[in-house]
């Protein structure tokens, strides 16, 4: 396994394990080279420049390769393979230390149709992707005139890498040899290898992909600031209502509790206390609510558990390990699904647990694999690398039926056991009260309208820097201010909902689950929203392939975090 940091390590061996899959031979490599020992050059992906998401193999363009055909070393991993990872041995030979003067490796045979391909890549502006030792290099593939009529390829690969010890610590490429592209002739194509002594630390290598400037910008400290006064707001609001307002109502409701029946029957009741016979009543469709819940539990802990890893570990600096990280992780904690999903589900009567349980279980997994499915036909459509090899589909769903099925079960029975009875303070009315009028405010679909537009507020910006890392070509490493604005989040979330719910309950309202659950997770409605005001105004991203895949995965994910936001409704 090339590069394995721990947690590549585990989720590689837990991913073979579950998935039975045949073992790769592979060798470990710990980046440590002796003198002349063979460097690998991976040619990855190329594509258009502003569709980062629309790759394809590098040697899909008639490019030629190396004259080398053998290789000693590779492995590639999950998060790899779902992130369209497709390393191809370029064929040049590199050895540690040992300085390649400029020299031709192959030669194109250029005839109308592989100018054309070359042509409509330069139009389009295609980048492509290599990798030494991990460490990532872009390259452009040509140029066109001021004109746009004649078009150039650049044709000499300059490297320089840097070694600190026995380590390559830095990696430059220089594109030069600029020809014009011209029908029925012979390109060479050439490289040349330069070897420089670097100060630059193994640890610190990747620090020159960075960008401070961008990530810890004034205005990133200032939302965050902007966001702690939220909380302070919010929370003082919440304390006024549990201490003021509460206060005033439990002293009006000891006061009637001392009239006789003749002055309460005739006196003007009103107020939460009138639906204390009905607050506990299980809510509408309580399957499919209870599932909903267990997943938003396990989308936060999953969510926490990662941004802690991140924090500790840097996983941008191997390819697909935040991604192959996230996949075990919501796989090891799919007993807190279970868990908070069946014992909801006992606490509200519901009879058929087993179809609780797979609902909670697939519900997730379902709608990505079910928008990945979709996106995968546009993908084999295109021939892009994006889609997905029909390996990793069956290692997906064997992780869902063999890892994430069997622990969601034993966290349904531990919460059906441990926490599944009914300890409610007061019995619930055997006839359902009837709900009065109310203002129009006070309607359930106003305030679940209303009620994320703080959450959505107190992260909006943070999810500026987040869409800019992943659409665009920035490497997110700030998960200190993720950690904050989840924390944030929590906190607007929690007292977002305990607002909503007194104001609905003091309406003699008594359906607050639903309305608790949608005014939290209705975020991801203005999530959602803010993701097409980014697709037109801060990309310049173009194509059927590209915009399916921006828009169902920005679906995906807004709906993820609105089931986790709304999780946050406040306990019965």
């Amino acid at each position: 396994i090339m590069g394995s940091s721990r947690w590549k390590v585990v989720a590689a061996v837990f991913f073979a394990l579950v998935c039975s899959l045949s073992p790769v031979d592979a060798d470990e490599h710990d980046h440590t080279y002796t003198d002349k020992e063979e460097v690998v050059l991976w040619m990855n992906t190329v594509g258009p420049y502003h569709n980062r998401q629309e790759t394809y193999k590098y040697f899909s363009l008639p490019f030629c390769a190396g004259s080398q055909k053998t290789i000693s070393h590779y492995h590639e991993t999950l998060g790899e393979a779902l992130q369209g990872v497709e390393l191809e041995f370029s064929g040049l030979q590199i050895k540690f230390k040992e300085e390649v003067m400029q020299s031709t490796y192959c030669e194109i045979e250029l005839d109308k149709a592989k100018r054309d391909a070359f042509v409509y890549a330069i139009k389009n502006h295609y980048w492509y992707q290599m990798y030494i030792d991990d460490l990532p290099i872009w390259g452009i593939v040509g140029e066109a005139d001021e004109n746009g009529e004649e078009h150039f390829l650049w044709t000499y690969k300059k490297l320089e890498i840097g070694f600190n010890g026995n380590r390559i610590v830095d990696v430059n490429l220089t594109s030069e040899g600029k020809v014009r592209l011209v029908p029925n002739t012979r390109i060479a194509m050439s490289y040349s290898v330069k070897w420089k002594k670097s100060d630059v630390k193994f640890e610190d290598r990747f620090d020159k992909y960075l960008d401070p400037s961008f990530f810890q910008h004034r205005i990133h400290w200032f939302s965050i600031f902007n966001s702690f006064m939220m909380v302070i707001f919010l929370v003082g609001l919440v304390s006024m209502i549990l201490m003021r307002t509460l206060r005033k109502d439990y002293a009006r409701y000891s006061k009637e509790e001392e009239m006789d029946d003749m002055d309460r029957d005739l006196g003007d009741e009103y107020g939460w206390k009138q639906v204390h016979g009905d607050v506990f009543r299980p809510s509408s469709h309580p399957l499919i609510f209870s599932s909903l819940i267990g997943s938003g539990c396990q989308i936060f802990s999953v969510s926490l558990i990662v941004i802690i890893v991140a924090m500790v570990e840097d996983l941008y600096t191997e390819r697909g390990s935040m991604l192959s990280t996230a996949i075990f992780v919501y796989a090891a904690t799919s007993p807190v699904n279970g868990y908070f999903g069946g014992s909801l589900y006992a606490k509200q009567g519901g009879r058929r647990w087993i179809k609780q349980m797979f609902i909670g279980a697939f519900m997730i997994p379902a709608m990505v694999c079910g928008t990945a499915f979709f996106i995968n036909f546009i993908a084999i459509y295109y021939h892009a690398s994006r889609a997905i090899p029909f390996g990793t589909m069956v290692a997906v769903c064997c992780i869902c039926f063999f890892v994430i099925l069997p622990l969601n079960l034993v966290g349904t029975i531990l919460g059906r056991n441990l926490s599944g009875q009914p300890n409610f303070p007061c019995r619930v009315n055997a006839v359902p009260r009837p709900i009065p009028e109310k203002k129009w405010f006070m309607e359930p679909a106003v305030i679940v309208c209303l009620g994320g537009i703080l959450p959505f507020g107190s992260i909006f910006i943070e999810m500026y820097f987040i869409f800019t890392s992943f659409w665009a070509y920035k490497i997110y490493y700030v998960y200190g201010f993720m950690m904050l604005v989840l924390v944030i989040l929590c906190i607007v979330t929690v007292c977002v909902t305990i607002v909503c719910t007194y104001f609905l309950l003091n309406a003699e309202d008594y359906r607050w689950q639903w309305t608790s659950f949608l005014s939290a997770a209705s975020t991801a409605v203005y999530v959602y929203m803010y993701s097409f005001y980014y697709y037109f105004f801060k990309t310049k991203m173009y194509g059927l392939f590209q915009t399916s895949f921006y828009f169902g995965y920005m679906a995906v994910f807004s709906t993820a975090l609105g089931i986790m936001c709304g999780k946050s409704k406040p306990d019965e």
